[in-house]
């Protein structure tokens, strides 16, 4: 059979559309293995940063070298951002932005050369697009094709269905795109406005994944907070909000545990932070990752998020309050935004001091073309080695947080999800997991993926995961 390889690269939300992409080929008939073996390989990008953007195209050159045979499908964020420059490159087959990232599994099957399906690929309601790709890609003379419009009339890939299979947890994304016009993000020309999945096609995907022994499922988004607000209008009875989802998915299904991706920090209202309380520690998951940024009010400003570091700690405050202290607090930090004088720099350092992080993911500043940030960066940047200089600060501030958040549960019992363990840790009769507030485990002994433990903490090694042993356990 012909085999195919999907290499996902930047968010959760990007994750969950390559894991769609790839249940999709596996249903059809098409083995999954090596990029170098592989008849086509899909790429799935992200173009967040440029170095997210050098990342895609370093990937898409060694894959080309590595199997010059293999017919290479781009699609996510930088497809849709610029797709003729990916077209340029050696091997590209076709490049589908996320406007038509539906038909992915669909043109990759064509690729491949295999015609025979084992049920339907994509549902989207015109066939009038597909009718147009299968004459491009059965021409005589095959030739380069691009899929990508402002439309995104064909963005969810929400027919894959969710297994506790390659991901022990997967990703189930239930919003697309987002509105909020950050200065510094290229997110909504890439992905466009605020979508959200239909409840009944959520419930439908989480139930099934319960029937099949799923354990933990992630919902995720590119605006998660915002789910369901584009529903309010419809007549259609079941939850339009986030909160009111969580609630429903916690009340309605007997999924094990439920987990929160990335949400915005003023989207986390009374009620979702009250369910936090209801069912944090049990079956919703206590680990909250808001986006900070910035702890400098004027360069909040400037970013154009809408909230003030004050607003951060109040929801911080609230959560912690709901949660305890076994919560797990994660953030995206930025350095060296334009202008960023530093008395700002110190006001985030400090902000980040003061408040119990778990873990940070940190940026340097990008520019990204046809954004507000790329017009300020040209008129105020701050210097290479400035923005260096405060990275390293972050960076060392953020493994002294990650190191205090972890040691203080050491001789405590978490619960616990075995994954997925590489063969050089199982080989040391070990087993890795993620506890229910998003701690790495190592466990003694070998334990295979998807089971639900309980753990004590013996200590922290020296790579910063948390060494344990399993308590209920055969």
């Amino acid at each position: 059979m012909p085999g195919f390889h999907v290499e996902n690269f930047g968010c959760r939300a990007a994750r969950a559309d390559g894991e769609a992409v790839s249940d999709r080929l596996r249903s059809a008939g098409l083995s999954e293995g090596n990029p170098g073996a592989a008849d086509v390989v899909v790429v799935n990008t992200c173009s967040v940063t440029a170095d997210a953007d050098r990342s895609a195209r370093a990937y898409i050159r060694r894959a080309h070298r590595q199997n010059p045979e293999a017919r290479i499908l781009v699609t996510g964020c930088y497809a849709q951002r610029a797709p003729e420059e990916l077209a340029g490159l050696d091997g590209v087959a076709a490049v589908v932005g996320n406007s038509h990232k539906a038909f992915t599994p669909w043109i990759a099957l064509n690729l491949a050369g295999h015609s025979q399906q084992r049920g339907p690929l994509v549902g989207p309601e015109t066939s009038d697009e597909l009718i147009q790709i299968q004459a491009a890609q059965t021409a005589s003379a095959p030739q380069q094709v691009i899929w990508a419009d402002d439309r995104f009339a064909h963005s969810f890939l929400e027919e894959a269905e969710l297994v506790p299979g390659a991901q022990t947890r997967p990703n189930l994304k239930i919003q697309e795109g987002c509105g909020n016009r950050c200065t510094f993000c290229v997110i909504p020309q890439t992905r466009g406005s605020s979508r959200s999945l239909p409840a009944d096609l959520i419930f439908r995907q989480i139930n099934g994944f319960v029937s099949a022994g799923g354990n933990e499922l992630v919902l995720s988004g590119i605006n998660l907070g915002r789910w369901g607000r584009d529903l309010s209008g419809c007549s259609e009875p079941g939850p339009k909000t986030l909160a009111d989802l969580v609630r429903q998915i916690l009340d309605q299904t007997s999924l094990p545990r439920l987990r929160l991706s990335s949400i915005e920090p003023m989207d986390w209202g009374e009620e979702l932070i009250g369910l936090m309380a209801e069912f944090g520690g049990n079956r919703l998951a206590r680990h909250a990752h808001l986006p900070l940024q910035s702890g400098s009010d004027a360069v909040l400003r400037r970013m154009h998020r809408r909230y003030r570091p004050w607003h951060y700690e109040q929801k911080v405050d609230a959560l912690l309050e709901a949660a305890g202290p076994e919560l797990t607090l994660g953030a995206d930090v930025m350095a060296g935004f334009p202008g960023e004088t530093d008395a700002e720099f110190q006001e985030t350092f400090d902000l980040v001091c003061k408040l119990p992080f778990g873990y940070l993911h940190l940026f340097p500043f990008s520019p990204r073309p046809g954004t507000r940030g790329w017009t300020l960066h040209a008129e105020h940047p701050v210097p290479d080695r400035v923005v260096a200089e405060r990275m390293s600060t972050l960076r060392t501030l953020a493994a002294e947080k990650t190191n205090t958040h972890r040691s203080g549960f050491v001789g405590r019992e978490l619960e616990a999800i075995t994954l997925h363990t590489p063969e050089e840790i199982e080989s040391a009769n070990r087993t890795l997991a993620l506890t229910e507030n998003f701690l790495p485990v190592e466990l003694k002994g070998r334990q295979p993926a998807n089971c639900l433990v309980r753990v004590r903490i013996l200590g922290l090694n020296a790579a910063g995961t948390l060494q344990a042993t399993g308590l209920n356990l055969d």
